[in-house]
């Protein structure tokens, strides 16, 4: 028999063990690294520092949940003892109402949780966008609704494999479909819990939960897949829920890792091509009060964003639970609800340069005075930074030198030294904070940068053999939202060398959703029958067209 000490030792491994499973297949966590950098951020860098205390509403113990959620604020967003809630993002109406779609199933229903599947999409509304919300009507049977206008004045209300078209919030509801195009590309993860936002141009764009990019010119028309590989950051992750919206500056995208309950916010210029910002977008503990007493709830997920006129983000909308999911049974005290937490906007900034600014010149941006904020008297100026945001999210960029006040705005001239902006910064960021101690942020746009720049894709080509020749008849589209500037593509294969050109040629200029065909040809040797490696890149690939690798058999 083994000495006590080594038994109780190996006991405790195996419990340890134990746990260990229980908490990845049970509780579905798992405990991500966090790079070491970002111990370095300052206040204001992660998307997390933007979520404000939820407003003061109906404190209260006497309901469902866990002890971890109560008291709670039982008027915010929507909850009842009647049904669960999940999912459901907020427009505010012609009538002044906002009317949040969510989805939820009977509290009572056998399989608790697990009733999900048979999710009903009701139509709630409230008076402010906080809550509470009541039930006004119900649309139909739908998971995880995500609604939005079209150009034409329609809204669209996307549920899991279909959707529901009405001319007004209040229905009447038309159930369809939408048509997918993955353009010879395989489906990056499926085409579930979707996620929209509307261009410039009123046509839409649509990240999918594996995190393609999708293009349709009208919000109905068929969506078409423009990216070659996922927008979500290269690390470890469970991905799910993501969230995309473009304000006057750029898109923004929040995406969750739903196993290490992180989140992740990225940015972009055109939609396309993403960038991840340092920091969680958000962790468990963001529902809190002005007191600092938080509402635990265990997992947040489905996120949605209520935007104000500018298109920033002042509002971030969750479906949550009190329990892990498996435990929420019938008529039990778990249960999980819509809840809605207030976000710190951010200030309207613009960079007053014309240009990059050249070595020693020193930087103005104008700061927007609006309700309720009076740059002139609001602003703790040394506490701001400008510039690159690999800079000030760290604590560095540009410091404030000067002042000029400019009616109810405010011109900031910030030094020379520290901006370390290059024509590669899209999006340069101010940071800092008010006098009142409270976090400010902002985002300008900058006149060296394209933001709407022609977005060129290749479809696969289609070979013809010859004598001593291959034909290859190759579609060029342009999902951009200007006309394409010529453009050089090239066609390589796989050899054992490595990657040899074959075939190259010049793409005329094409117009927004137009396309055309370049026809090439190729002497490269291939052999009957053999499946080889292809990669169609664009002279402009850096900016909106990554490269396209694809597998084909020339001579079949």
């Amino acid at each position: 028999m083994l000495p006590t000490r080594r038994r109780l030792l190996q006991l405790t491994c195996l419990l340890i063990a134990l746990f260990a499973i229980s908490i990845s297949s049970n509780a579905q966590i798992t405990e991500r690294p966090r790079p070491e950098s970002w111990k370095q951020l300052v206040k204001g860098a992660a998307f997390k520092d933007r979520f404000l205390p939820m407003p003061k509403g109906k404190l209260s113990s006497a309901t469902w949940g866990g002890a971890n959620v109560l008291p709670r604020y039982i008027d915010n967003g929507i909850e009842d003892r009647e049904r669960s809630y999940w999912g459901g993002n907020i427009l505010q109406g012609p009538d002044g109402l906002y009317h949040l779609y969510v989805c939820g199933w009977p509290e009572s229903s056998p399989k608790g949780h697990g009733q999900w599947p048979r999710s009903i999409v009701y139509h709630t509304v409230s008076n402010n966008r906080f809550g509470p919300y009541t039930i006004k009507d119900t649309i139909g049977a739908g998971h995880n609704p995500e609604i939005f206008r079209l150009q034409d004045g329609r809204y669209v209300l996307y549920c899991i494999d279909k959707n529901y078209v009405s001319s007004s919030l209040n229905g009447p509801w038309q159930e369809g479909k939408f048509e997918f195009d993955p353009r010879d590309r395989p489906i990056i993860e499926g085409l579930s819990n979707l996620t929209f936002t509307r261009r410039s141009d009123g046509s839409y764009l649509m990240i999918c939960r594996g995190g393609g990019v999708w293009i349709s010119q009208t919000g109905l028309s068929p969506y078409r897949q423009v990216s070659n590989k996922r927008t979500y950051p290269d690390v470890a992750g469970e991905f799910e829920d993501p969230v995309v919206w473009r304000d006057s500056v750029q898109y923004h995208m929040i995406v969750n890792d739903w196993l290490g309950r992180i989140a992740f916010y990225l940015r972009s210029k055109d939609g396309v091509q993403w960038v991840t910002d340092p920091g969680e977008a958000y962790v468990p503990g963001i529902a809190f009060h002005e007191d600092g007493r938080v509402e635990d709830w265990f997992k947040y997920e489905r996120i949605k964003i209520l935007q104000d006129a500018q298109g920033r983000a002042i509002q971030a909308n969750f479906a949550v639970i009190d329990t892990l999911k498996k435990e929420d049974k019938a008529n039990d005290r778990h249960s999980s609800k819509n809840i809605s937490v207030p976000l710190n906007p951010g200030v309207l900034i613009s960079l007053q340069n014309q240009r990059l600014p050249a070595e020693g010149e020193t930087i103005q941006i104008k700061v927007s005075a609006e309700k309720g904020f009076n740059p002139h008297t609001d602003l703790d100026l040394n506490s701001l930074r400008f510039g690159r945001n690999e800079a000030v999210n760290f604590g560095k960029g540009a410091r404030v030198v000067a002042t000029i006040k400019q009616g109810r705005d405010l011109i900031l001239t910030f030094s020379a030294e520290g901006h370390g902006l290059t024509k590669e910064e899209f999006a340069p960021k101010l940071i800092g904070r008010y006098k009142s101690g409270k976090i400010l942020f902002g985002y300008a746009k900058v006149p060296w940068v394209e933001y709407e720049p022609s977005i060129l894709s290749a479809l696969r080509p289609v070979f013809t053999p010859g004598t001593g020749t291959t034909a290859i008849s190759l579609v060029v589209e342009n999902f951009g939202l200007v006309t394409s500037k010529p453009e050089t593509l090239k066609l390589q294969v796989q050899s054992p060398e490595g990657l040899k050109e074959i075939a190259a040629g010049t793409i005329a200029p094409i117009q927004s959703y137009g396309k055309l065909t370049l026809q090439l040809s190729t002497a490269y040797p291939f052999e009957k029958g053999k499946e080889y490696e292809f990669l169609i890149s664009i002279s402009d690939a850096a900016p909106s067209a990554p490269p396209f690798r694809f597998k084909a058999t020339p001579l079949p």
